[in-house]
């Protein structure tokens, strides 16, 4: 993932909501017994644009989710959204987890396995058609979705970069 064009976002006036992805009991064992504790992924948006990922550990489950929330809060980034969609198709991988995203037409709706559904509803797009393949843990997937909607670029930034019109984008 190149990070060059990752545009970090500050929460101070955003309505954030955010979506449990996934809740894991998980066990340690001790001398003394079994300890219990939860860890739980979550992912947080506006729905306009800007979503976070966030990963909280804690012993029960609602202070994990709470935990998991603050972090996500702290890694908010901002995804072009152009008329409810992608402005290209993207492809991106984290472990084993491989997905690819396409813009889709008006009306097709979020096309989308669990974990990525949540990342992209988070975001606010409508429509697009996702794939996963690979590995199925919903942690690697959520990295992998937000490192493919980070590598999106929109036809203003390309503009910018190149130091060329809109008009020149579009036309060649």
């Amino acid at each position: 993932m190149s990070n060059t064009n990752i545009k970090k976002v500050r929460t101070s006036d955003l309505e954030l909501k955010d979506r449990l992805v996934s809740i894991q009991r998980v066990t340690k064992v001790t001398k003394g017994g079994r300890t219990f504790s939860f860890s739980a992924i979550v992912v947080v948006g506006n729905e306009d644009g800007v979503v976070g990922y966030g990963l909280g550990k804690a012993s029960e489950v609602q202070s994990a989710i709470a935990k998991g929330v603050e972090d996500a809060k702290k890694n908010l980034v901002k995804i072009p959204v152009i008329n409810g969609t992608i402005p290209h198709k993207q492809e991106s991988r984290y472990s084993g987890s491989l997905v690819m995203i396409r813009p889709a037409a008006p009306g097709t709706g979020v096309i989308a396995g669990g974990a990525m559904r949540a990342v992209l509803e988070s975001v606010g797009i409508k429509n697009v058609l996702a794939k996963s393949k690979g590995s199925s843990n919903p942690h690697n997937l959520v990295k992998a979705t937000i490192g493919a909607l980070c590598e999106l670029r929109d036809a203003h930034s390309i503009a910018r970069v190149r130091g060329i019109s809109m008009d020149k984008v579009f036309n060649g």
